[in-house]
């Protein structure tokens, strides 16, 4: 067993060893290449989809037959729309301004020394996702766009996915004369190659956990490489008092019912007393009609269709056409909720009050708050990054979408004439 282990770490440690070499060659590529090889990941994909279509559907059939629920099944599934969805995506990379050598402020002193901030690649950037072969993709893409190598360590479930579209992606680099290895996917079957990447430290730069709370959780415990925490989504909706209640439903049913297998689909909705009776029946129909489940607190399980709430629906991140739902008194209380159960991912609120929107604003502590708009908004591509790596839920380096500036660090540079420090 000793002797399997120490292969699968020299496996993976080799890997890094390759993408940091890709990663210093990507430091010199100019935006022109860059984007010339996204461009012809773009084509390969597109070129290619029927092997990615093959592929994908071995993993859909293998998932089935090991009981993966709708919304992992949703999560993992490619269609013809959803691999031209991640092709564009690369071009809209493409078309993007290059972070890399971007100033982010300077100065000269009084001594006449010149002083710049820049941006620059993190360097290897290991990713470790479940079930999701659109984020193999958007992960290669983003990671060359900002200058640097991608380490790959998707699920099993999306094996024959994740072995396709990286075959692809590296064959677009070398075509477009960059190094295939600034693309690698890892083994995926033994749970120690994610110990081996995330532990990598002096080889891996940066790792970034995508997935539910297990695997972002165990990332965060265990790794020595330092690491951006992609957080779960207990999202909620809060309808204000003043709220136009037409707008509250088409947000309530968009945020819940446009994907329910996504981190910023709505898991919570709160409603103010002063609309509840109103509102109430209102929303319940209509979620019922979508197929929603509701689990509601006392005001709602006067509908008999309406299961009752527990302690933990509040804490639920569902990933299915399930929503807990309960009155509140106050928009503090409905803040105070979200503080309590709210895990940072996105928080909305419905109101026509001004003075309400600043102050959930203001005290909602999550990495994006939408007023009187969908929590779907909440997505790297809607806020115009093209794609994203992950929507951060911490508060160090980036928080929200990621996307291409939150893949670089920076470097001070210094440019003198002679310049020496006096001893005082």
């Amino acid at each position: 067993m000793k002797a399997v282990t120490d292969d699968l770490r020299e496996q993976v440690h080799a890997a890094a060893r390759r993408a940091r070499v890709a990663a210093h060659d990507l430091v010199l590529a100019t935006r022109e290449r860059k984007d010339a090889a996204l461009h012809e990941m773009a084509a390969a994909l597109r070129a290619r989809a029927g092997e990615v279509l093959e592929a994908n559907a071995k993993d859909l059939e293998a998932g089935r037959a090991a009981g993966l629920s709708q919304g992992l099944l949703d999560r993992l599934a490619l269609s013809e729309a959803r691999v031209e969805g991640v092709a564009r995506g690369l071009e809209t990379v493409a078309g993007l301004a290059d972070p890399v050598g971007e100033v982010l402020r300077g100065s000269i002193l009084p001594n006449g020394l010149e002083l710049k901030q820049v941006r620059v690649p993190m360097g290897v950037v290991g990713m470790v996702y479940e079930a999701r072969p659109n984020v193999t993709v958007d992960a290669a893409g983003l990671a060359l766009k900002s200058g640097n190598a991608a380490l790959l360590r998707g699920s099993s479930s999306a094996e024959h996915s994740n072995t396709a579209l990286v075959a692809i992606l590296r064959d677009a680099l070398e075509t477009a004369g960059l190094p295939a290895d600034a693309v690698q996917l890892l083994p995926c079957h033994d749970r120690a190659s994610v110990t081996h990447l995330i532990t990598a430290r002096g080889l891996v730069d940066l790792v970034i956990p995508r997935g539910g709370a297990g695997l972002i959780n165990a990332v965060v415990q265990q790794a020595t490489v330092p690491t951006i925490e992609t957080g779960v989504g207990n999202v909620h909706v809060y309808v204000d008092a003043s709220a136009d209640l037409d707008m509250a439903r088409r947000i309530v049913l968009n945020s819940k019912t446009r994907r329910v297998s996504v981190c910023n689909s709505a898991e919570s909705l709160l409603v103010h007393a002063a609309v509840a009776d109103e509102f109430v029946p209102r929303i319940t129909d209509a979620l019922l009609a979508e197929g929603v489940t509701v689990h509601g607190d006392e005001r709602f399980t006067h509908d008999p269709r309406v299961r009752a709430a527990t302690d933990e629906d509040w804490g639920t991140e569902y990933l299915s056409l399930d929503i807990a739902a309960r009155v509140v008194g106050s928009i503090d209380e409905a803040i105070e909720h979200i503080a309590v159960h709210g895990s940072g991912h996105t928080e909305a609120i419905v109101t026509g009050d001004l003075a309400a929107a600043r102050r959930f604003t203001a005290r909602v502590d999550a990495a994006a708050v939408m007023v009187n708009a969908s929590t779907a908004f909440t997505d790297g591509g809607e806020f115009g990054m093209g794609a994203e790596i992950g929507i951060s839920t911490q508060k160090l380096h980036a928080r929200g979408p990621m996307g291409l500036a939150e893949l670089t660090s920076s470097k001070w540079v210094v440019w003198g004439d002679g310049h020496v420090r006096s001893n005082s």
